[in-house]
């Protein structure tokens, strides 16, 4: 189950990090430790792989071993499958479409954004070239999982 509650009443998520650069892994994922965050996140290096854990094809087709996650954070640019084909396999699958899915990219093009939202995006973060603005939206996405209820 991608959700379940601790002691507190809270909900456990499981993160799934879509993303093709190393370097932007280590950031995303060191910066929400230090943010608090000590969810499982599950990395994936290319949309491809991304898709078949969702659908538990090939490598991923034990649940017990691929549970599904509850919240996706998902680049755009990469290679083998992008984030728009991501995101849009998933929100027209039924069992998936209610997985909250946050778009990250390293652009702010405003026909990026409106084609995100179009085909189901949740939220669009752009990934900003100075660190300390980088530490502060994963010091935010922090907050967001602490405060909000996700679907089971």
């Amino acid at each position: 189950m991608a959700n379940t509650a601790t002691e507190t009443g809270k909900q456990s998520v499981i993160i799934m990090l879509v993303d093709d650069d190393e370097g932007h892994l280590l950031l995303i994922r060191e910066n929400l430790r230090a943010a608090g965050i000590v969810n499982d996140i599950i990395e994936m290096r290319d949309g491809q792989q991304a898709l078949d854990y969702l659908f538990r094809r090939g490598a991923y087709q034990d649940p017990a071993k691929s549970p599904r996650p509850g919240l996706v954070l998902l680049d755009i640019k990469m290679p083998k499958c992008d984030g728009y084909a991501v995101l849009e396999k998933l929100k027209a699958d039924a069992a998936l479409r209610s997985i909250p899915v946050l778009m990250l990219t390293s652009t702010d093009d405003q026909g990026e954004v409106n084609r995100c939202y179009a085909l189901g995006a949740n939220n669009y973060v752009v990934k900003p070239i100075q660190y300390e603005q980088f530490q502060e939206r994963i010091k935010a996405l922090g907050l967001f999982l602490d405060i909000v209820r996700l679907p089971d």
